[in-house]
């Protein structure tokens, strides 16, 4: 159930002063277009448990794990069994530069089967029982061993991510130098995809020239700049949409599009619908 919905933004509510909360659920019920500053794991126990994240369906089989980014609406029908719902505050993350480049993990959910990455997927499972278990221990470091896991886990979810990428790096294993400049640059897009980021802007903070940042981003993140940023940009949109009478036109330029022709265009080539289409969608039902 959740506790604190105010149009479609919940507030998660973590119990005792702590960062996390594991909620083990077994009810029937169904979880409203909704979406949170925390990072969610799910992980199904008894039955496939399906979460449907920005319109994608990802059908989940027993014990396989889906994390969804902050930020993301997302949605659950009612369905029968056990799962397991885990959430961390993303401040604890977001929030220490150090861990930048752990974020491009949260640029689209991410599930994690063994047919996908099997070697992952075992080091995942386990890590999400070291947490239950740790979070029932009473022990007073709880968290931080909590903390440590959840971290360790991203960080292989980004290895595996870069390791997996569709273009192999022509500069081989980026170096440490290069890892924190462009952890940098995904900084600063994810806190500036509302305005005009030209492609001379972001090379010159990374130190290279456009086309080496180009092609070493893409390598970095396993998508081009382009898709990187009009990702974030089409996030705020489905958030502003599924919350508000907000015109379209609005929705367009408060999220960072330069027209309503391109938002269109690209929101159209992510979403497989039209704007109008998903506002619809996923229109509350107290909705006028």
């Amino acid at each position: 159930m959740i506790k604190h919905l105010s149009g479609v933004v919940e507030t998660v509510e973590y119990e005792d002063k702590r960062f996390v909360m594991l909620y083990d659920n077994d009810e029937y019920e169904e979880y409203p277009i909704h979406w949170h500053d925390a990072v969610e794991i799910v992980i199904p126990l008894l039955e496939p448990f399906t979460v449907i994240v920005g319109g994608e369906y990802f059908h989940l089989g027993v014990n396989e794990i889906l994390i969804i980014p902050p930020g993301e609406l997302h949605t659950m029908p009612a369905q029968h069994g056990r799962r397991l719902f885990f959430q961390c505050d993303n401040s604890v993350i977001s929030g220490v530069s150090t861990l930048d480049a752990v974020l491009p993990v949260f640029s689209k959910a991410v599930k994690i089967t063994p047919e996908t990455d099997k070697e992952l997927y075992i080091f995942s499972r386990k890590t999400i029982l070291d947490i239950y278990s740790e979070y029932y221990s009473g022990d007073a470091l709880a968290d931080v061993k909590i903390y440590l896991c959840l971290l360790n886990m991203l960080a292989s979810v980004r290895e595996s991510q870069l390791l997996s990428s569709t273009e192999a790096p022509i500069s081989g294993k980026p170096s440490e130098d290069e890892s924190q400049r462009f952890a940098l640059v995904t900084k600063y897009i994810n806190q500036n995809y509302m305005y005009e980021l030209p492609l001379e802007k972001l090379a010159h903070m990374a130190g290279y020239s456009k086309y080496h940042f180009s092609r070493i981003f893409k390598e970095h993140n396993g998508m081009s700049f382009i898709q990187y940023i009009n990702g974030k940009r089409i996030k705020a949109a489905e958030r502003l949409m599924a919350d508000s009478s907000m015109p379209i036109t609005e929705v367009a330029m408060q999220s960072g599009f330069a027209s309503l022709t391109t938002f269109n265009r690209a929101f159209r080539k992510a979403k497989g619908c039209s704007p109008t289409e998903f506002r619809r969608m996923y229109k509350l039902p107290n909705d006028q």
